[in-house]
C-alpha cells in the first residue's frame, strides 16, 4: 500500500475512534449521532432482517439504469458535438452553465409526465449526470495528441475508423472520468429525488427514519448507502489504475 493510502486509512480510523469516544462519553447527544459501532450493528440488523432489501434493490436498480442511459447518451452527444464544431460552439454556453440550474426543479414535471413511479427518478438522475459524460467525451477527443491525428490521416482512415481506432483508445482516461462522474451524479440524483417525493428506496427510508426520530436506523441506512457508493468507486478506481498502467507501458 502506498504512503498516501496508509495515511488515509490512519486518518479515517482516528476520526472514527474519536467519534466513537465522543458519543460514548456523552459529548455528543445520542439523538444527534449514534456511535459508529452502533451504526455498524444497525446496518447488519437491517441487512439480516431483509426489511429494507426491496428498497435497497430499487435504489441500486434505478441508479444503474440512470447511469447506463446517461453514459450512452452522453457519449453519443459528445461525439456528435466533436464531429460538428459549429454545433459545439453553439452548445458551449449551455454546457458551461448547465449545472448552475438544479435539475431537481424538473422533478414535479417528470411526475406529471411519467407518473408516481421510478421513472421520474431515472429522468432526474439522467439529466443530472448525462452532461458530465458529454463534457468528458469532448475533452477526451480534443486532448488527443496531434501526432495520432496525423497518423490517422497518413493511413487515410475514415472518420468512423479514426474515432474507433485512434481517438477512442487515446481518450479512454477522460471517458473513464466521465463514467465515474456519471455514476456519482446518478447516485446523487436518485437519492435526492427519493428524499423529495418517493414511496420507496433508500433515500425515502432515510428521510422517514429521520422524521420519525429513528436515529439508529437512519445511520444504519446511511452506512449501507455509503458502503455501496465506496464499493462502486473502489472498483472503478482499480479499473482506472489498471487502464493507466496499460496505457503507460
Amino acid at each position: 500500500m502506498s504512503t498516501a493510502g496508509t495515511i488515509r486509512i490512519v486518518v479515517l480510523l482516528t476520526a472514527v475512534a474519536g467519534l466513537e469516544a465522543a458519543c460514548r462519553s456523552g459529548l455528543i447527544a445520542p439523538f444527534s449521532i449514534v456511535p459508529p459501532s452502533a451504526m455498524l450493528v444497525s446496518a447488519f440488523r437491517i441487512l439480516a432482517s431483509g426489511e429494507y432489501t426491496a428498497d435497497i434493490l430499487a435504489t441500486l436498480g434505478t441508479v444503474a439504469l440512470a447511469a447506463v442511459l446517461s453514459i450512452a447518451v452522453g457519449f453519443a452527444f459528445g461525439v456528435i458535438l466533436y464531429l460538428f464544431p459549429r454545433l459545439k460552439r453553439a452548445a458551449d454556453p449551455f454546457l458551461a452553465s448547465y449545472y448552475a440550474v438544479p435539475s431537481f426543479i424538473f422533478y414535479p414535471l417528470f411526475i406529471v409526465m411519467f407518473g408516481l413511479n421510478r421513472w421520474p427518478l431515472v429522468a432526474v438522475a439522467f439529466i443530472f449526470s448525462c452532461v458530465a459524460m458529454t463534457i468528458a467525451t469532448i475533452d477526451g477527443f480534443l486532448n488527443v495528441r496531434p501526432i495520432l491525428r496525423k497518423v490517422a490521416q497518413s493511413m487515410h482512415l475514415s472518420r468512423s475508423q479514426m474515432i474507433r481506432l485512434i481517438l477512442l483508445p487515446a481518450a479512454l482516461p477522460y471517458l473513464f472520468t466521465g463514467i465515474k462522474l456519471a455514476i456519482a451524479y446518478a447516485f446523487i440524483g436518485v437519492i435526492a429525488g427519493e428524499f423529495i417525493q418517493a414511496g420507496s428506496g433508500l433515500g425515502y427510508r432515510i428521510a422517514f427514519a429521520y422524521e420519525s426520530f429513528q436515529t439508529g436506523t437512519m445511520y444504519g441506512l446511511l452506512l449501507i448507502l455509503l458502503t455501496c457508493v465506496v464499493s462502486v468507486n473502489t472498483v472503478l478506481g482499480v479499473r482506472e489504475r489498471r487502464l493507466y498502467e496499460r496505457l503507460n507501458r
